[in-house]
């Protein structure tokens, strides 16, 4: 389905508690796929591609910051005539998310937040440049082989080479230069999110949920933004990078299912 203005696409699968899943920066709706097969029995399970991401419109009139992602999905959340929702973060859409919830707190019932940050650091900033600067060379293989060690586990890479390597033809054959433009413009448009003097603010229930084994969003950083939060759950997952959604699946979907099912 399309909202025409702001140009989102999305999808709904499923019926009861509605759930909105916001995507890491490199994925889409389609990211999803296997866990909306499980999550549409349990909840009503809402998928979106921000704008510069997947199905969605593009912005290249003018530059944007994170911020432009907040009002879209507010949009979304009126559109579908929804009051009240829960949120489900992933890395860049974590951020989305946080941001949403501080502007829109009357509007979330609960806030998952996985692999999340309250500000892009320094290290952070350098990822994102060096992100952007493979994206400018318009080859998927280049492009995995720069960006993709940051994002999954040391045990992963050891255990699924094969399939790693695989997935590195797929992004040869199917990244098009509109989807690396539109990635730089993300990758961009974070460089100044910062709420730690915000994060306290948050008042709905939330799950953090970190990777052991996650560089680009540690452990040790979430611990930290979860103390901040009162009403605050925390879960780790060990052997696991950025990518936990994915790399621990089962265990990642049973987290999301008990926080979002257990009133």
């Amino acid at each position: 389905m399309y909202l025409e203005d702001p140009g989102i696409y999305y999808e709904i699968y499923g019926k009861g508690r509605p759930v909105i899943i916001l995507n890491g920066i490199m994925m889409s709706t389609s990211s999803w796929r296997a866990h909306i097969e499980r999550w549409q029995k349990k909840f009503q399970v809402i998928t979106y591609d921000t704008r510069d991401q997947g199905k969605s419109a593009r912005i290249t009139d003018k530059p944007y910051t994170i911020e432009v992602h907040v009002e879209d999905l507010k949009k979304l959340v009126d559109h579908l005539g929804l009051k009240k929702v829960n949120l489900m973060g992933v890395s860049y859409g974590a951020q989305i998310a946080e941001l949403f919830t501080l502007k829109y707190p009357e509007m979330i019932d609960k806030l998952l937040l996985s692999n999340a940050t309250d500000h892009i650091d320094n290290y952070l900033k350098s990822i994102g440049q060096a992100w952007k600067v493979a994206a400018e060379l318009y080859d998927g293989e280049k492009f995995f082989d720069i960006s993709l060690p940051y994002i999954y586990s040391r045990p992963f890479y050891n255990n699924n080479y094969e399939w790693l390597m695989n997935r590195r033809k797929i992004f040869k054959e199917t990244l098009t230069k509109d989807w690396f433009d539109g990635f730089v413009r993300l990758a961009s448009s974070n460089e100044t999110f910062d709420i730690r003097n915000e994060i306290s603010n948050i008042t709905a229930k939330t799950l953090f949920i970190s990777g052991e084994e996650d560089i680009i969003t540690p452990k040790s950083h979430i611990i930290e933004m979860s103390k901040k939060v009162k009403n605050s759950l925390l879960a780790n997952l060990e052997n696991t990078g950025h990518a936990l959604f994915f790399e621990k699946f089962e265990e990642f979907c049973l987290l999301v299912e008990a926080f979002f099912n257990n009133d």
